[in-house]
């Protein structure tokens, strides 16, 4: 029997991160030779899985860190695991997924849309600085065996970045529940949900989905639909400065066909009302809400940055845009609005992009790489 520790700080149920764990251990528990831990702050109840709580005191998000770090090392040195598979940057693990990607990346990219005085204050802050230590010790430290990626995109910035050998490194997508979300959600929910948010039956909407606006684009969703007087959107999702985005959207005089629904607890009845999904994220490593919009039948728009849009054919799928090129965007909703009478190719070709990325599926990639390391 092989004792497997999955390591990660906290669960938001809206988070992609929290939801791939969930649904790794869910298919990991299947599994009869693997007996499965996690450390964790807090988590939801998950059968067959033991919770070991690391939950030290804190004040600020750096303590928080390094606390959580530090309590999680003692956990696992203790409890002497087969394995210990990280998803926060801890030192001295034998494996680490890189589900939030390439902080230092994320930063150079963050820098490009701010100001002298956000970029001097985004250097300043502590947080930031403790997260890159933290993160190249981790890629050095020789305890590390095997770095588990999310997308190619973060397996370059990797090697790029802190020179990781690629014997080291593996890619392997998330999987998602391929009978919960399938394109079935159409007929489901398509009329009852446009008649619940009085949206017209034949306009054409574009769903936004994820928390954190400001990164994942809501602003540049917005403006991508301005030009287009019968376009909706809607948007699913938490922001502590929603706010802006209600104002930004009146200012743009497209507020009439914005709905902000808030976080939900099943987002499946949204992915049945829409056409196509729209994600101008300025970085993601690999977001679930991408393989989850396909696999209902949505074309993805997203950008480059984002690890899905390694799965986007522009034209067949979807399609991808720079994060900050406005005219960009409005131009890739226009091609998509055009090309109407080809929308259930689109659709079609979009649910079989992610057939194979299956819990199973991810589940067996994941064990052949304990296995390797075993």
């Amino acid at each position: 029997m092989t004792r497997l520790a999955i390591v990660r700080q906290k669960y938001n149920p809206a988070g992609g991160a929290e939801r791939f764990v969930s649904r790794a251990l869910t298919a990991l528990r299947a599994q009869t030779d693997l007996e499965v831990y996690l450390i964790a702050r807090r988590w939801e109840a998950i059968d067959g899985i033991t919770h070991l709580s690391a939950n030290p005191f804190y004040l600020g998000n750096v303590w928080r860190d390094w606390g959580f770090a530090r309590r999680a090392r003692v956990l696992w040195q203790r409890e002497q695991f087969d394995l210990v598979q990280s998803h926060e940057r801890i030192a001295g693990c034998d494996i680490y997924r890189a589900g939030d990607g390439v902080h230092r990346r994320w930063l150079e990219l963050r820098r490009q849309t701010l100001s002298f005085w956000q970029c001097l204050a985004l250097w300043a802050n502590p947080y930031h600085h403790y997260v890159q230590r933290a993160e190249a010790a981790m890629f050095r430290d020789p305890a590390l065996k095997l770095v588990i990626c999310n997308a190619e995109m973060v397996k370059r910035e990797i090697q790029q970045l802190f020179g990781v050998p690629d014997e080291r490194l593996v890619v392997i997508y998330n999987g998602v529940d391929t009978t919960q979300f399938h394109p079935s959600l159409r007929a489901t929910f398509r009329g009852s949900m446009r008649q619940q948010w009085q949206i017209p039956a034949e306009a054409p909407l574009l769903l936004y989905v994820g928390s954190g606006f400001e990164r994942k684009g809501v602003a540049r969703a917005l403006q991508a639909i301005q030009p287009f007087a019968e376009l909706y959107l809607v948007v699913v999702g938490h922001d502590k400065h929603a706010d802006r985005y209600h104002q930004l959207a009146a200012d743009l005089g497209v507020a009439e066909r914005v709905r902000f629904v808030g976080a939900q607890q099943d987002v499946k009845p949204f992915y049945g009302m829409a056409d196509a999904f729209i994600l101008p994220t300025l970085y993601d490593p690999f977001p679930n809400v991408c393989v989850e919009a396909l696999a209902s039948g949505l074309p993805v728009l997203t950008t480059p940055t984002c690890g899905a849009a390694e799965l986007i054919v522009s034209g067949e799928n979807g399609g991808v845009a720079d994060a900050l090129d406005e005219a960009g965007w409005q131009q890739l909703v226009r091609d998509w609005l055009a090309a109407k009478s080809r929308w259930t190719h689109w659709q079609a070709a979009a649910h079989h992009t992610a057939e194979p990325l299956t819990l199973d599926a991810m589940a067996d990639r994941l064990l052949a790489a304990y296995r390797r390391l075993l």
